[in-house]
């Protein structure tokens, strides 16, 4: 069977030291469910590995969920990137200017693209030195002040309708790289 590389991003996983979640852990429960060449990035639940699974990302992605609330009672939100999709992500940023501070730069992914997001709202409560688009499943987003001051940081999640989970540009940089290794 052939073998798929795949990004995981688990949501709120070892922040604000809550949902700790060891990465060796993760590493093992990933390998329980099967899946190889496990890599995981920084200790904030990102992992690269190959799969063979061939249905729906969703359905495994709902069995890691499991997997970690079974093992340390908690359930985060997985989602489950194709090798293409996150390569098309970076490479679709539209904000090549903000590259070299990457804090200031988030790329939010989403569960599923969103079929009626409040873009109006999301127009008027940015900060006028934010900037920010939506492509399909991707919402990104540059707050040159700091992501932690941007009220459209904090609800991103209710004006898109959908979940997601965010890296700035360094995480996904960093996620890329690994990702490019795994998938040669």
């Amino acid at each position: 069977m052939t073998m798929h590389a795949r990004v995981l991003l688990l949501r709120g996983v070892n922040v604000g030291g809550k949902h700790r979640l060891p990465m060796q852990a993760l590493t093992e429960i990933l390998q329980g469910l099967g899946l190889q060449d496990i890599h995981t990035i920084i200790q904030s639940g990102n992992a690269v590995f190959h799969s063979e699974h061939t249905g729906l990302l969703d359905h495994l992605a709902d069995r890691i969920e499991r997997a970690i609330d079974r093992t340390h009672g908690f359930r985060p939100r997985a989602l489950i990137l194709e090798a293409d999709t996150w390569k098309s992500a970076v490479k679709s940023n539209p904000f090549p200017q903000a590259e070299s501070q990457p804090k200031t730069l988030h790329l939010y992914f989403l569960a599923e693209a969103p079929s009626q997001p409040a873009m109006q709202e999301i127009e008027q409560i940015r900060a006028s030195e934010e900037q920010y688009v939506l492509s399909g499943r991707v919402f990104y987003l540059c707050a040159p002040k700091g992501i932690g001051r941007s009220k459209l940081a904090a609800r991103v999640d209710r004006l898109l309708g959908v979940p997601t989970t965010a890296r700035n540009w360094r995480t996904v940089k960093k996620i890329d790289a690994v990702l490019r290794v795994v998938d040669a």
